[in-house]
């Protein structure tokens, strides 16, 4: 919605300037009394945002300077403030009556007004049950008009399920292909299939501050650990190649990505003599490495599902083939999240970090020190140096010294290895060839795919004429 911004020489003060064309669907006009109203919401209790988020907002005073421009005073400089204002604007003239705490309830949830160039038009509903929902261009759309007249969403209760659909006509697109179905699916000649990188990172944590398990503290450990670790195999096999094994805890899209960082390749001999370097051995009637009474040996929990699982078992074999016992605890996400992330209480957990909508690389909330109480630093990682890097380049607005600082945090972590990076899954989609203009773009979530859609046209095989017709995607 902003038509540009500016930052003040001291980077305190942002000033955002919004198009003066932009409307909501409705023809009421978007103005800064709406960002003010969601930002309200933004740091209500109520909130989905993350509570350091929330309280990064509580410190920011808002001035509205009129109807079209916003000044955001910070109390310090925060060079990744921008990527703050990538949050959706709601309009305060429609909700501005609903409590925070019913914005989830409310009937607007099921006629909703939004400001992009397709709109609400009506849900499908077969027996009771939502199965679709239906969009038409906006006539008060501000950018490109699209092409395409309409364009029907189908929900399916699985992916075999939509791939079916494809099968037979439908649909003309799929929202992802799983990977047991990858090789099959994209071999129709019919089907257009795009590829990116999730921004998302599979990793191990390691409860660094729980003196139950006192090894993970020894770097030596976590490097052994790692180099057990048959990463290669799992993207392999489990994932059938769907993700790209990951050795930094930065996303390989994100500009401040430094692809130097040391590999640490699969080597069992390697990990059996690091253990042993460290003091571990085995006792001669035993399979679980042992140093002053202190075995190798702690719990993994993980989120229960099928991928989690394989790999959880995967890991715990590979662990096992170097003297480590692994023992493992299958939880719900919410539960991953409530009753061990967050009050610490777990040994060491498999689970993923999502990246979503993260357009600034920046890592401080996951590995800082001062994340470590209260915040997302799961790990509690107690690094000064890294600390500093992090510290330094939010404050530095040049991108070639933010690059740097970056990278130096990113050569730390990988020698210090506080959490072991997995991989970064890799997401795909298929449209039909009759949908033309679809161009693969970078994914910072899912529906990134859809950026140019007011390009895409459809095409029909009856003559060489082009022909807008609507197109169903589930």
């Amino acid at each position: 919605m902003a038509e540009s911004w500016g930052v003040s020489a001291d980077g305190t003060i942002y000033n955002v300037t919004l198009r003066a064309n932009a409307v909501w669907q409705d023809g009421t006009p978007i103005t800064s009394d709406d960002v003010l109203f969601t930002i309200s919401l933004l740091r209500s209790e109520f909130s989905a945002y993350p509570a350091d988020v929330r309280s990064l907002w509580d410190q920011v005073e808002i001035t509205r300077l009129d109807d079209k421009n916003i000044k955001f005073t910070l109390q310090e400089p925060f060079v990744p403030f921008l990527d703050y204002l990538t949050f959706g604007v709601l309009p305060q003239h429609l909700l501005e009556t609903v409590s925070a705490d019913q914005l989830s309830s409310t009937e607007f949830n099921l006629a909703p007004v939004g400001s992009g160039p397709y709109k609400f038009d009506h849900l499908t509903v077969e027996s009771g049950q939502i199965i679709g929902v239906v969009l038409t261009v906006s006539e008060n759309y501000y950018g490109q008009v699209p092409f395409v007249d309409q364009i029907v969403f189908r929900y399916y209760p699985s992916a075999d399920a939509a791939l079916a659909a494809y099968g037979q006509g439908e649909v003309l697109g799929i929202s992802q292909i799983p990977a047991n179905n990858l090789a099959a699916t994209c071999s129709d000649p019919n089907l257009s299939c795009y590829s990116s990188r999730m921004p998302r990172l599979s990793m191990v944590l390691f409860n660094l501050g729980n003196n139950d398990v006192p090894f993970f503290q020894d770097k030596e450990i976590r490097h052994a650990l790692m180099t057990g670790l048959n990463r290669q195999w799992m993207v392999d096999y489990l994932l059938q190649g769907q993700a790209v094994v990951a050795d930094s805890p930065l996303l390989p899209l994100a500009w401040a990505y430094y692809d130097g960082v040391e590999h640490i390749g699969f080597d069992l001999d390697t990990a059996v003599n690091e253990l042993k370097t460290a003091g571990y051995v085995l006792p001669p009637d035993g399979t679980v490495r042992a140093k002053d009474n202190v075995s190798l040996s702690f719990t993994m929990v993980y989120p229960d599902d099928a991928i989690h699982s394989q790999l959880a078992q995967t890991i715990q074999q590979n662990w096992a083939a170097i003297g480590v016992e692994v023992k493992l605890q299958a939880v719900t996400y919410e539960s991953l999240f409530n009753d061990y992330l967050t009050p610490r209480t777990y040994q060491a957990a498999l689970g993923d970090l999502d990246l979503s909508r993260s357009y600034d690389p920046d890592p401080y909330p996951f590995w800082h020190q001062a994340e470590i109480t209260g915040g997302q630093n799961y790990a509690q990682w107690d690094n000064r140096t890294a600390s500093e890097y992090l510290e330094q380049a939010r404050v530095v607005a040049d991108p070639n010294i933010r690059a740097r600082l970056y990278r130096n945090f990113q050569v730390i972590f990988a020698r210090e290895l506080p959490a072991l990076p997995l991989y970064y899954p890799i997401y795909t989609y298929g449209v039909d060839q009759r949908v033309q203009g679809v161009q693969a773009v970078p994914l910072f979530e899912p529906a990134d795919r859809f950026n140019g859609i007011a390009s895409w046209y459809l095409v029909t095989r009856r003559a060489l004429e082009q022909t807008v017709q609507p197109t169903v995607l589930p």
